[in-house]
């Protein structure tokens, strides 16, 4: 796909997906939204990419949706048969057998807050600013946020922050758990490149594309049982698993591990998403 609204780039394992509107802060539209799930749907193929690196051009992550324009969803189909372009980028994350960090500056408000609630790690500038401000538009929540976003930060703060639709620094957000760690504006990327350089060097890539979603999809169930019955199988099959037995060599060996397993070509077939 041929990008116009978003950079794609891949260096030494790490796809840098990139918003690329800095003049409009990066408002988000129908043609990001679409351009987002492709570049993610390309790096989640490519078995070269162990890490996602999500951020955007300038000083701004996304403002949320442009609407210089008028609204994004005219004439689209009410019966449910149509995804709300929000959704198209954070359901793309959320299948991921690839762990995806957000960088994030500047203003990271509606489309900007919502899209990196199913990130793995949200790193932040001191200087971001975050609003899940639907109801002070007369909108409603996208995104599935109103299924992510009480699981990060629990439902009293999730319904203070949507309720009220109120614009929060990042000191808030990394209070409640939105973020992971802080950082000066311009060392915010940096420090995603070094986290995803840390994750290559010492994780295997099967391992983490089934842990991720195994975090995302069993946590929602209503008892361990399933979780217990998936850890069975997947447990059984760590004595034959060559990851396995290069993790327990490079330990003995004391060196950095080499794992043979690539994503997606081996992830296992019995998983059940």
């Amino acid at each position: 796909m041929t990008y116009t609204q978003v950079l794609y780039t891949v260096n030494s394992g790490i796809a840098t997906v990139s918003m690329n509107r800095p003049a409009a802060r990066n408002g988000y539209t129908m043609t990001m939204a679409d351009e987002l799930s492709s570049a993610l749907t390309e790096a989640d193929q490519d078995p070269d990419v162990r890490v996602v690196v999500l951020t955007g051009e300038g000083t701004d992550f996304c403002v949320g949706a442009d609407l210089s324009g008028g609204s994004t969803t005219d004439g689209v189909a009410t019966d449910g048969s149509w995804q709300e372009p929000a959704g198209r980028c954070s359901r793309r994350i959320y299948e991921s057998s690839k762990p995806v960090i957000a960088a994030i500056r500047g203003a990271a408000v509606g489309a900007g807050s919502t899209i990196v609630l199913p990130a793995d790690y949200r790193l932040a500038a001191t200087d971001s600013r975050f609003g899940f401000v639907f109801t002070q538009r007369g909108f409603f929540p996208e995104g599935g946020s109103a299924w992510y976003l009480p699981r990060l930060v629990g439902m009293g703060t999730a319904s203070d922050w949507m309720i009220s639709g109120r614009v929060f620094g990042a000191e808030e957000a990394l209070a409640a758990g939105l973020v992971h760690r802080l950082f000066p504006a311009d060392e915010v990327y940096p420090a995603a490149i070094a986290l995803a350089e840390e994750l290559i060097a010492t994780t295997a890539p099967v391992s983490v594309a089934v842990t991720r979603q195994m975090l995302l999809r069993m946590s929602a169930m209503d008892s361990p049982h399933p979780a217990h019955d998936l850890d069975s199988r997947l447990i059984a099959g760590i004595f034959t698993s060559p990851d396995a037995a290069e993790g327990i060599m490079s330990f003995l060996e004391r060196r950095p591990p080499r794992f043979p397993g690539t994503v997606p070509a081996d992830l296992p077939e019995f998983l059940p998403w």
